[in-house]
């Protein structure tokens, strides 16, 4: 091992004590240990013994494990992990971002840096000795476009590099100058205590990771980068001191050199860094003023300093959701709506608030006043983007909230929020979980204010036009169901038509000994109370809410219960709410001279139901009575939803099937008004004219189907509807022709 090795593994050793002490448990973890002993100690190939390093490659020592040292000799040889150079910068330059377009938001985010590095040094009186020229530059970012030479130009008027800081920032792949900045002026504040954890200088800083210059190359041959530095740090290191030093220029490929030289007289270079990008020629819309002025304001409208293209003010729209929410009026709110959701409406209510918790959160939302999905608009999509620190992460982010809110326009901005190297995605699934749920719950609380406050305006207006997006957060978004489940309204039997109650007014109105919520499907109000289910609940007084789409279903069905209620339909054969004196008003009722009225016996009830059942075997698999019915003969119960099936139907159509392959019907329970007179005169026909008994008893399970929405096709009864009309034609015919006859004879 050669004696460069040797001091490199004795450094790597320290390091990595240094390491293991901050971090408990790192020596109790051998997997840990032995994963940082594989670490590579360099990322430049070693070709000799004795290579010099000079300060155009990039070099550095990784970490070795206490393990590793120990067994140094007993293991034999310590050999190194070798890097390509080259190949390491084309990893980050072409394979770590999604999308081009990205390149400008990193290298303006350097620029913003720059500048916020430079204001803080202003302001806390640590530069000296600057001339009148220099505090008269405005702190600022220009970008230029010459599409003439197919360049692009970032200039920023910051603090500027010296040539070793050109080595070192530039020259060191992965080394962020911001955040050592931030650290330096975090220690220093603290009278070089690094256990305080406080972050004074570093909000307005955006550099984490120190890979976004290198972005440049993904759309330039060759990149420029020409910096004069505001001064350097004085021995002392307690102020700044004017630098004196000509402008320098670093250039390179992104082949793995580059080279630092004096800039040229006839090149002026103020105060600040200038980034030149040399376009590739298959890439050069990107020294279009049109096209750069639209990356500017996707990603960096909000970046806190100025920014001119050509001249001209890019980011003129404040970002109001970092500012207090009272202070922001409604003003500023509309334009701030109309830019975030690329409408012309004004947003219908605001949600602008603060959390600390699960991680720092400012967001700011607005409901439109109208969604975009009716009409065959089409999905929308998620209407929220996530930032940090005002620079955009990620536009219209699917994992900010559920996909039912995506009604919802805004922004949310957190700094703490882990991000991936290329900071285009959240890196913490769990902790983007737990901000999600949290801004899930502050949504469902505004609506519930809204709600309880301002009534009107939200039955009105928001109910009518987003209450379908709730329904569907009910179906999918099991955590808020409770929750969402309060914010719903629906129309109800003993309410007048359009006159809604919430879950929570219908159960403030049932008497003590109810203990379910009754609902009904039907295709309008007025079917619903003609429906033969509604019998027994007009009988008894209850309350039935009415549900008109598939939709309102799927709710009933996905909730199951409110507040330690059940939810039943009310075409369930558990039902069983009749109450005495219904049946004694049944009773009394039903005392009637003629045989019909009376009804059919016990015994004549079974045989009746045991002949439906064998007759119909096909379609029906139970007959049994019922109490529940007194105007109409029978009814099926325990069946599948009919809203539901025509829905399963319409999605097999759409989706090339036909009624033809569809799946059948399913044998339906039936149960029968034993003193009904249809179900009384089919009795006594079944055995006078069996065929026609069959008949009626067909056309009788046909229209339970009908009254439970599942028949269908009902073109399928006509032929025997006509068979019926013509028994009743000929039986009066020949009535009326007996009555003549016998009037003849006499």
């Amino acid at each position: 091992m050669t004696q460069i090795q040797l001091a490199a593994a004795r450094a790597a050793r320290r390091q990595l004590s240094r390491f293991a002490s901050r971090n408990n448990g790192l020596r109790s973890s051998p997997l840990l240990c032995h994963r940082v002993a594989d670490v590579a100690s360099s990322i430049s190939r070693s070709s000799s013994a004795n290579q010099q390093w000079s300060n155009t490659q990039y070099h550095q020592v990784s970490f070795m494990s206490t393990e590793a040292a120990k067994s140094d000799d007993s293991s034999g040889e310590e050999m190194e992990f070798q890097a390509e150079t080259r190949q390491l910068l084309d990893i980050v330059t072409h394979s770590l971002y999604t999308d081009k377009e990205v390149f400008l938001r990193e290298l303006v985010s350097n620029a913003s840096d720059a500048l916020e590095k430079l204001r803080h040094v202003q302001a806390t009186g640590t530069i000296s000795g600057s001339g009148g020229d220099q505090e008269s530059i405005p702190l600022e970012i220009r970008i230029t476009t010459d599409e003439a030479s197919n360049t692009l130009t970032i200039t920023d008027t910051g603090i500027g590099m010296t040539k070793e800081e050109m080595v070192s920032n530039l020259g060191t792949i992965a080394r962020s100058g911001s955040k050592a900045f931030v650290h330096e002026m975090n220690l220093k504040a603290q009278g070089a205590d690094p256990t305080t954890d406080v972050d004074p200088f570093g909000e307005g800083i955006i550099g984490r990771f120190g890979v976004g210059f290198y972005s440049g190359f993904m759309v330039s041959d060759k990149v420029d980068v020409r910096s004069k530095s505001a001064g350097k740090v004085s021995n002392n290191e307690t102020e700044i001191t004017e630098s004196n030093d000509d402008p320098i220029v670093w250039e390179s490929t992104g082949t793995g050199k580059y080279s630092i030289s004096a800039l040229s007289e006839d090149i002026r270079q103020d105060r600040g860094t200038s980034v030149v990008l040399h376009l590739k020629p298959e890439l050069s819309q990107y020294s279009n003023e049109s096209t750069i002025e639209t990356i500017l304001k996707k990603y960096s409208n909000f970046v806190g300093f100025p920014i001119f293209l050509n001249g001209n003010r890019v980011n003129t729209i404040d970002a109001i959701w970092l500012q207090e929410p009272k202070t922001v009026d409604e003003e500023k709110h509309s334009a701030f709506y109309k830019y975030v959701s690329h409408m012309h409406d004004e947003p219908l209510s605001t949600i602008h608030f603060r959390m600390d918790a699960p991680l720092d959160i400012k967001a700011l939302f607005y409901i439109p006043s109208f969604h975009q999905e009716k009409y065959g608009m089409g999905r929308m999509e998620p209407g929220v983007s996530l930032y940090s620190r005002k620079i955009l992460i990620e536009a219209k982010s699917p994992d900010i909230l559920p996909d039912w809110c995506r009604f919802i326009k805004g922004v949310v901005d957190s700094e703490d929020l882990p991000l991936s190297i290329s900071r285009e995605k959240p890196q913490d699934s769990a902790l983007v979980g737990k901000m999600r749920k949290a801004l899930t719950r502050k949504l469902i609380s505004h609506l519930s204010k809204m709600m309880r406050k301002e009534p009107e305006k939200y039955k009105d207006e928001f109910y009518k036009e987003y209450n379908f997006f709730l329904k569907e957060g009910i179906c999918q978004d099991f955590e808020s169901q409770q929750q969402l489940s309060k914010l719903l309204y629906f129309e109800t039997s003993k309410g007048m038509a359009g006159e809604l109650v919430s879950l929570d007014e219908y159960v403030s109105k049932c008497p003590p000994e109810q203990n379910d919520i009754y609902y009904l499907f039907a295709p309008s109000r007025e079917l619903a109370l003609q429906s033969p289910y509604m019998e027994t609940f007009l009988k008894s007084k209850r309350e039935v809410i009415f549900i008109y789409s598939a939709i309102d279903d799927f709710v009933m069905a996905n909730l199951k219960q409110f507040e330690g209620r059940n939810l039943l339909s009310a075409d369930r054969s558990e039902l069983n709410i009749k109450d005495d004196d219904d049946a004694e008003k049944d009773d009394k009722d039903s005392s009637d001279d003629s045989d019909v009225a009376k009804g059919l016996t016990s015994s004549e009830a079974t045989d009746f139901c045991a002949w439906f059942q064998t007759t119909l075997a096909s379609k029906v698999s139970k007959c049994k009575t019922t109490n529940r019915l007194s105007s109409s003969p029978a009814v099926i119960t325990d069946n599948e939803s009919g809203a539901l099936r025509r829905m399963m139907r319409m999605v097999e159509t759409s989706e090339g099937g036909t009624s033809s392959n569809s799946m059948p019907l399913p044998k339906q329970t039936v149960e029968i008004n034993p003193k009904h007179e249809i179900i009384v005169g089919i009795h006594r026909l079944k055995e006078k004219d069996p065929m026609l008994a069959e008949v009626l008893a067909e056309q009788v399970v046909d229209n339970c189907l009908v009254a439970a929405g599942l028949l269908d096709d009902g073109r399928t009864m006509l032929p025997r509807l006509n068979d019926l009309m013509l028994c009743i034609v000929k039986n009066n015919v020949k009535e009326e022709s007996g009555e003549e006859d016998s009037k003849k004879e006499s």
